[in-house]
């Protein structure tokens, strides 16, 4: 009877894995003249890609990530040879299986991303051909349903205005959009398995965010494995469910992500780990700003003429920010936002309530930074200012401010121009750096990218995000904007007539919104975007 139990067990978890590469070693030849001469690049690997879940890879360059992935898809080089080892995938041997049957089993049932897309789109061959032809290898549809298919895969990975796309060239779409079309291209017939190798590395900040949160959609919808390659350990924590990290051809460490990344058990895990960036996470779960029923109100001044009057505009505000953290502020003008942003910076007295700062009042980056540049004065005299208490010579001042120009992506010449020299961009960027000059890791962004063009838009955020990851700044991010402030922040506040409507992480609120109002404002942003 244990017996059958135990036999039922083992069955039922060979039926729980999908792909299983158990002391998989690959080895090159050194020299192409000495091909027996060979240096070990995969040496016995051993690890599970379950049905259903994201496994990640993480290791750094060399590590034998992308090895891996080749190896599991039959494209190692022909020089490569497999010393050892086994990949079974869904009970069919891979390792010296002929190419006819790896080709009907590649964009059938195992699908992969690349880095580039670029190099991976057929340059002369437009769109909708290359995301059909896979149905044509793999399928007997008819031409209709093909073209129907492939342009439900397009629309299902979220491109815009696919009766164009269909009709352009690689070179005619931006990176993200490029992206998108690989992933629809790998997605069309409806594999077991994604591969998705250093998909996102190319991509900017906010681009990466957008194609990690579609990824992880498309997995949660159609159920597909996916085999998720990265030497970012925040974007493995992002998207992952299990974690393997390898170094120099060897797994040194698996398990689940919360696991391996959180309670790491190797040396070279640890180091990894340690020397990541808290991008995506919050740094430290200390907070750096606590309000607790906090009411403000506008004060229209004295007058000789009539009753000084008070309006209240935020009402019982109780609302906690952590240090390292990315904060949105959404709602519709009046809702209070920047009536907050002004009571945190000290630019309004009148309210009433507890508010409490870990560290000095947070600096503000305006939304037309024109209007918070000295007109009268060059760029190098405005952000010398900014140092005026610190006790450094004239010498260092000027040098420390050229710093911080390189710093927000500007040269050195712009130390010499004036404010009406400059473009909003990167007028936007002197802002910026102003605040932090002054040592501040606290900012707060009132529309700071609203009077942007989207272009620009996207710079400035990339960047914040920069800045964000490189020196761990708090980011208190006020706009009007949902889709914008899905992808760039962690946490979500939704305010309406000055009140907290909801406040949740930005994956659940735009999932799962709790109030009608946080429901409106979705619905009338993506009727918008």
């Amino acid at each position: 009877m244990s017996e059958n139990r135990s036999t039922t067990t083992v069955n039922q978890e060979a039926r729980d894995i999908l792909l299983s590469i158990r002391d998989l070693t690959v080895s090159f030849p050194i020299r192409d003249d000495e091909p027996e001469i060979r240096e070990t690049i995969l040496d016995h690997v051993s690890f599970d890609i379950p049905r259903g879940k994201v496994v990640g890879v993480v290791g750094e360059s060399g590590s034998g990530k992308s090895m891996t992935s080749l190896a599991i898809m039959g494209l190692l080089r022909e020089t490569a040879r497999i010393e050892t080892g086994s990949i079974d995938f869904d009970g069919i041997e891979l390792v010296g299986l002929d190419e006819k049957t790896y080709r009907g089993l590649r964009g059938d049932e195992l699908s992969m991303i690349f880095q580039e897309p670029m190099t991976s789109l057929n340059p002369v061959m437009k769109i909708g051909p290359q995301v059909e032809e896979t149905l044509q290898l793999h399928t007997k549809f008819s031409d209709a349903e093909i073209h129907k298919r492939a342009r439900e895969a397009l629309e299902n990975v979220g491109l815009e205005d696919v009766d164009e796309i269909i009709n352009q060239y690689p070179h005619q779409l931006s990176g993200g959009q490029r992206q998108r079309v690989m992933i629809a291209q790998a997605m069309v017939n409806r594999p077991q398995l994604l591969i998705a190798d250093e998909a996102t590395t190319a991509l900017d900040t906010i681009v990466q965010a957008r194609i990690l949160d579609l990824l992880r959609e498309i997995h949660e919808k159609s159920g597909v494995s996916i085999l998720f390659i990265s030497h970012d350990l925040n974007v493995i924590r992002r998207i992952a469910d299990e974690v393997v990290v390898m170094y120099h051809g060897q797994v040194v460490e698996s398990g689940t992500t919360s696991e391996v990344l959180d309670h790491p058990k190797e040396a070279y895990t640890k180091t990894l780990v340690q020397h990541a960036p808290d991008v995506d996470t919050l740094a430290s779960g200390h907070p750096i700003l606590r309000m607790e029923h906090v009411n403000i109100f506008y004060d229209d001044g004295f007058s000789l003429f009539k009753k000084r009057e008070k309006e209240q505009i935020v009402k019982d505000l109780t609302l906690t920010m952590y240090k390292g953290e990315i904060l949105g502020v959404v709602g519709e003008s009046g809702s209070g936002k920047s009536t907050i942003a002004k009571v945190l910076t000290g630019l309004n007295t009148c309210y009433d309530g507890l508010i409490t700062f870990a560290e000095d009042r947070p600096q503000m980056v305006f939304q037309d930074p024109m209007g918070s540049l000295n007109p009268a004065h060059k760029i190098g005299w405005i952000m010398t200012e900014a140092l005026r208490g610190q006790k450094l010579s004239r010498a260092e001042k000027k040098e420390k401010v050229i710093a911080m120009l390189h710093a927000v992506g500007l040269e050195e010449s712009f130390y010499d121009r004036m404010p009406r020299q400059l473009s909003g961009g990167q007028r936007q960027r002197i802002s910026i750096g102003l605040c932090l000059l002054t040592g501040c890791g606290f900012l707060i962004a009132d529309e700071a990218v609203s009077a942007l063009d989207v272009t620009v838009q996207s710079q400035i955020l990339e960047l914040l995000l920069d800045l964000h990851k490189k020196h761990g700044l708090s980011i208190l991010f006020i706009s009007h904007d949902l889709n914008l402030v899905r992808h760039f922040c962690h946490r979500v506040a939704v305010l309406k007539d000055g009140e907290l409507v909801e406040c949740a992480s930005a994956e659940e609120l735009y999932r799962d919104p709790k109030s009608d109002y946080t429901k409106a404002l979705l619905a009338a942003s993506v009727a918008k975007g």
